[in-house]
C-alpha cells in the first residue's frame, strides 16, 4: 500500500489527457475505460483509503502507453502541407 501522494497527482494528469483525446481516435474508447478505472482510484484516495502501489504503477503505466499510441496516429503537420 502506498500514501505516497505524487503517483496520486499523476494519475490525476492523466486522467485530464486521457479525456482530452480525440472522439475521432480509435483509443478514445479505451481511454475512456481506463480514465472511469483511475477516476475510482482518485475517489478512493481522496476518501484515504490506501492504494496498492502496483494498481497505481499499471494504471500509469497503461495511461502512457494509451496517450503514446494516440499521439502516433497525429499526422505530421509537415507532411499534411507537402501533399497538398
Amino acid at each position: 500500500m502506498t500514501d505516497n501522494h505524487q503517483p496520486i497527482e499523476l494519475l490525476r494528469l492523466l486522467a485530464a489527457r486521457l479525456e482530452r483525446l480525440s472522439v475521432d481516435s480509435r483509443w478514445a474508447r479505451r481511454a475512456s475505460g481506463l480514465r472511469g478505472n483511475i477516476i475510482k482510484i482518485l475517489e478512493q484516495a481522496d476518501a484515504g483509503e490506501p492504494i496498492a502501489a502496483r494498481r497505481l504503477d499499471l494504471l500509469t503505466d497503461t495511461a502512457f502507453d494509451i496517450l503514446c499510441r494516440a499521439a502516433q496516429d497525429i499526422p505530421d503537420l509537415e507532411d499534411l502541407y507537402k501533399n497538398k
